[in-house]
């Protein structure tokens, strides 16, 4: 039911930026700003419940726990760039939302230079040091 409600208040704050938009701009990209920042926030709220899921499974497979904690920032920071990126289209900012954009993007590439390490070291496990020619 969350979802219902969700939609439900993003209808309501839809109805109120175009009726707030005529009189005062401002004010309408503020109802946008609070409403993506409530949804947001209700969003994070059931993601702790799939965090919660996928780290009790890696504990049963025996995962490294910093590879699981890179993977969840990695999504956060996705999520995170994305949301604000599109808020800054919102307000006119094309440029500023491309650039948070780009700074996402190095910062996802950033944390996983570990993970990519990991899985170069394990192909060349598989690679002989020895030609048999």
């Amino acid at each position: 039911m969350t979802i219902i409600q969700i939609i439900l208040i993003c209808i309501v704050a839809a109805f109120l930026f175009i009726v707030v938009k005529e009189v005062n701009a401002s004010i309408a990209f503020v109802i946008v700003l609070c409403t993506s920042m409530f949804v947001l926030f209700i969003v994070m709220l059931e993601i702790t419940k799939i965090i919660q899921l996928l780290q009790s499974l890696a504990q049963l497979v025996r995962i490294d726990s910093i590879y699981i904690q890179t993977i969840f920032k990695i999504i956060g920071i996705a999520y995170v760039t994305e949301f604000a990126a599109n808020m800054m289209r919102d307000a006119g900012l094309s440029s500023i939302g491309s650039n948070i954009e780009l700074a996402g993007k190095v910062f996802i590439l950033i944390l996983a230079i570990p993970i990519i390490q990991a899985v170069i070291q394990i192909i060349l496990q598989f690679i002989p040091t020895e030609y048999p020619f």
